[in-house]
């Protein structure tokens, strides 16, 4: 690693929605230094390289590359800057080739202006076997593994002579015998004077490869600099720490008969062997990082995936949920995490939502009953404080308000158990502590909630007991006064032993 500087991001900011996901971020990159950047799920990593690749305009800051102020307008800029990323998503098509998937975009031509197939697995191979990589140009992406595919989108990136990669957690889905290759490759690509930003919640490989860390936390910089000489706990605490306020207005309830069991429930290669049980009056959280199963587990339950094996049992009785509308009958309702793509029916009225899990409610005679449908529509718009119309579109809301209407919908069908996927993400304080506030009302009303949150301050404000998940594995259940934001971060990275912060 040198000191020449070839990326500054300063100032940084950005809203969605009104709401403020970015708050004066800087962050300063070297030739040949490996950066980790690392924070809790929602601290706004990803935001902040969507940002740097020009997926997203910032509301404020400027971005510096190479001596250059630079501003990218699409993906396509910042790669012509020399800036790719890859994403814990790939972006590849499974049904054409390595070599084709390498240049996408970008293939040869020959003279005549076709498409040079021999030039492309020339190139491909050369570049290949530079990086020690034992695959054919001529494989079908979708015939290779997880941990190829990724070597496919490093090529991807050095084809593109990229000088700065954006790793988003790259050893997600990877064995210990991948991993170990990754990091050989990342060590081989830092020789060679590349820049890399590494995105990771896994301290060891962030310890063992990094030379610079940056934390932010709550879309803010908490810190910048060298790793060497930074205790691991020192790095926890600046990635988690946070007061508990009235933002989380938890009121102690005394949780009385089990509402929901489950035992042993398991779905290959997703998670395995949990158990926990959630009673009247109480919040469960599910509490994890991004790939620890939580949401899979949540989706088990309401029958929108299959268990391999495992028990759930409602108030004692063992149920089958084989789709979400068994879940519905045995009364499981779920919040989901995505409310414009899952919860919502968006060109539909806040009435027409509100109404969809319970219509049965209007109809009498085997007719709906209009007076009936505007009673029920009114109450919890008064309820949950919607500021919306009956009639108006659900898409023209704000995020909060359709947050609220998907809690509407839920709480109109009076299940035993209500199921919330990320409750308050990307919605604005205010309406978040309204929610709070409505879930510690519905748990002192007997409800039982069943909570997955990746922001800490919820799990630790809104939580009677905290189910730890790393990597599909039940870590620990804690009791809420047993509970902090390092002990569930380090049992959350997979630690067996905890370091007291």
């Amino acid at each position: 690693m040198n000191n020449d500087v070839v990326l500054e991001m300063r100032h940084i900011a950005m809203k969605f929605d009104g709401v403020q996901v970015l708050d004066d971020v800087n962050l300063t990159l070297r030739s040949g230094e490996v950066q980790a950047l690392v924070g809790e799920n929602g601290a706004g990593k990803s935001t902040l390289m969507k940002i740097l690749i020009g997926m997203y305009q910032p509301t404020a800051g400027e971005i510096e590359c190479k001596g250059n102020t630079v501003r990218f307008r699409n993906i396509k800029d910042s790669q012509e800057h020399g800036i790719s990323m890859i994403f814990q998503e790939f972006n590849q098509v499974k049904h054409l080739t390595v070599m084709e998937n390498i240049y996408l975009g970008r293939e040869p031509l020959t003279k005549a202006g076709l498409m040079d197939y021999k030039a492309m697995f020339k190139q491909s191979k050369q570049l290949l076997e530079s990086m020690g990589v034992e695959i054919s140009p001529n494989m079908y992406v979708r015939e290779l593994t997880v941990a190829k595919q990724q070597l496919v989108e490093i090529a991807k990136a050095l084809s593109n002579k990229a000088e700065i990669i954006i790793m988003d957690e790259p050893t997600s889905a990877l064995s210990n015998k991948e991993i170990e290759h990754l990091m050989n490759m990342i060590g081989m690509l830092k020789r060679a004077g590349k820049s890399i930003i590494f995105i990771s919640h896994k301290l060891e490989e962030i310890y063992r490869i990094c030379d610079y860390v940056t934390v932010l936390r709550d879309g803010k910089h908490i810190y910048s600099g060298l790793l060497n000489g930074l205790d691991e706990k020192d790095l926890i605490k600046m990635m988690v720490d946070r007061e508990i306020t009235e933002m989380y207005p938890k009121e102690k309830v005394n949780a009385k008969d089990i509402v929901l069991e489950v035992k042993g429930l398991a779905r290959n290669h997703e998670f395995q062997n949990i158990n926990f049980e959630v009673r009247e009056g109480e919040i469960l959280g599910l509490a994890g990082l991004m790939g620890a199963g939580r949401t899979e587990v949540i989706e088990t339950i309401m029958g929108i995936r299959k268990a391999d094996s495992g028990e759930i049992f409602i108030r004692g009785k063992r149920i089958r949920n084989r789709l979400a509308a068994d879940a519905i009958k045995n009364g499981i309702l779920m919040a989901p995490e995505d409310r414009k793509k899952n919860g919502l029916v968006l060109k539909l009225t806040v009435k027409d939502n509100l109404l969809m899990s319970a219509l049965r409610k209007c109809v009498k005679a085997g007719y709906i009953r209009h007076n009936l449908e505007k009673q029920y529509a009114e109450y919890y718009i008064k309820e949950l404080n919607i500021r919306g119309t009956l009639n108006q579109i659900c898409s023209t809301l704000s995020g909060g308000n359709q947050q609220k209407i998907v809690l509407g919908r839920v709480l109109n069908a009076d299940p035993d158990l209500i199921i919330l996927d990320e409750p308050t993400r990307g919605i604005d304080v205010k309406t978040k502590s309204e929610i709070h506030k409505l879930m510690s009302d519905l748990a002192k009303r007997g409800k039982a909630i069943l909570m997955v949150s990746s922001e800490m301050g919820e799990i630790l404000g809104m939580s009677d007991r905290i189910v730890v998940l790393h990597e599909g594995e039940q870590m620990i259940t804690l009791k809420r006064e047993e509970a902090d934001a390092n002990i569930i971060m380090q049992y959350a990275m997979g630690k067996k032993e905890v370091l007291v912060v």
